[in-house]
């Protein structure tokens, strides 16, 4: 139980701040003139369980060997979720896939699990993986060291902020696996301490996530120096023009699968809280120390403005950390762990935490800051109402 943890009063909370619904907005705009704070408003969806996704497959099903059957059912992965329902087989066959899918869907594991078993079964294969964060990079090369448990599998991990030095020593054992960053993977390339010629396996996630924020040259660059023939395997949530530049030059007659359920989570509440001049962070406090607040993720526009609220919060006595560029990669993953392991209630964080951070029981996110576009608010909101549970989130507007 943390401080000072009363019930939150719907209505209007303290410190300044009214609460809207849905229908009392009559078409207010936030500052941002590109976004209108009514799409920041959405009830999630009642009865969610009677609309449960029915597999046709089980994990026993998949022509993938034993021994990876034993790592999936330990971690006790029962049921594949859609994207991995539909797209595994496909992968197993060795196609091209492009998946479309919301945020926590699953499909780390729908691409990891069939090249895990391709590599189980031809150790000279080598599969090259992409993404646009350093802790989305993370949580992959995660979940393919607890997949491949025991099964003698080489890994890199290169991403920035941390040791060129180590990432070198582990690309020198030709491991089966490399995941990293564009930034990163395009500095090895020029170091000549990674060689493309020999991934015959690449997966690029998150794709529309590496364009916004100005990968799409690295990405390009990255694949022309991929072989042919290859198996390319294609993951986003959106695919629009600028996706599709990038998808003609990577995949070859790929199965398309896409398992969006729409443009925001569907089981996450949301809502806006409009706040006086100079009482957000009053309004904040008030908030975070109601009851059931116990997991909360907070976004912020800058690096700068994120540490000084973390600061003040920590000053109030709220358990807090935070994520952003400035900080070492340790000083981010040491703030998720204890963000994991509960041993703090609040992260705070920039937008660079807002994709591949997957955190079990995410209570509420807190947009401290209006998001700068709609994808963002999508991303951030995201954090919460994962696996199937309910989740909400709150944007402040002055």
């Amino acid at each position: 139980m943390y401080r000072n943890q009363k019930r939150y009063q719907r209505r209007v909370p303290r410190g300044g701040g009214t609460r809207f619904s849905s229908q009392s907005r009559g078409g207010r705009r936030s500052m941002d003139k590109h976004i209108d704070i009514r799409m920041f408003v959405n009830k999630a969806k009642e009865n969610l369980t009677s609309q449960t996704y029915q597999p046709t497959h089980t994990f026993a099903d998949f022509a993938i060997s034993d021994d990876l059957k034993k790592n999936i059912a330990y971690h006790k992965y029962t049921s594949p979720t859609p994207i991995q329902d539909q797209t595994i087989p496909s992968i197993l066959e060795g196609k091209d896939v492009i998946g479309l899918a919301n945020t926590g869907t699953g499909k780390t594991a729908a691409f990891l699990i069939p090249l895990i078993d391709k590599v189980h079964k031809n150790r000279d294969e080598r599969v090259l993986i992409i993404t646009p964060t350093r802790e989305l990079a993370l949580q992959i090369y995660d979940e393919l060291q607890a997949f491949a448990h025991g099964l003698n599998m080489g890994g890199a991990l290169c991403i920035g902020g941390s040791s060129m030095f180590r990432q070198i020593d582990k690309l020198k054992r030709n491991p089966n696996f490399v995941v990293g960053t564009p930034g990163r993977i395009k500095d090895h390339i020029q170091r000549r301490t990674l060689h493309l010629e020999t991934f015959r396996n690449i997966v690029l996630d998150e794709v529309d996530r590496m364009l916004d924020i100005g990968f799409i040259r690295d990405v390009k660059t990255i694949v022309s120096l991929l072989p042919q023939p290859r198996q390319s395997l294609f993951f986003s949530t959106t695919l629009d023009d600028r996706n599709k530049e990038v998808m003609q030059e990577f995949v070859r007659n790929p199965i398309t699968v896409s398992v969006k359920t729409g443009s925001t989570a569907e089981n996450v509440d949301q809502d806006i809280i409009r706040v006086l001049p100079g009482k957000k962070i009053d309004q904040l406090e008030t908030l975070i120390s109601q009851e059931g607040f116990d997991k909360v993720m907070i976004f912020g526009k800058t690096k700068w403005g994120i540490e000084k609220l973390t600061k003040v919060l920590v000053e109030k006595g709220f358990k807090a950390a935070a994520i952003h560029g400035n900080k070492t990669q340790g000083q981010r993953q040491m703030a998720l762990d204890q963000f994991k392991n509960n041993k703090i209630q609040l992260l705070v964080a920039t937008d660079v935490a807002s994709r591949g951070i997957d955190v079990n029981g995410v209570t509420h996110v807190i947009n401290f800051d209006v998001p700068a576009t709609y994808d963002d608010y999508v991303h951030r909101i995201g954090r919460t109402g994962r696996a199937n549970k309910k989740g909400q989130a709150y944007t402040f507007v002055e």
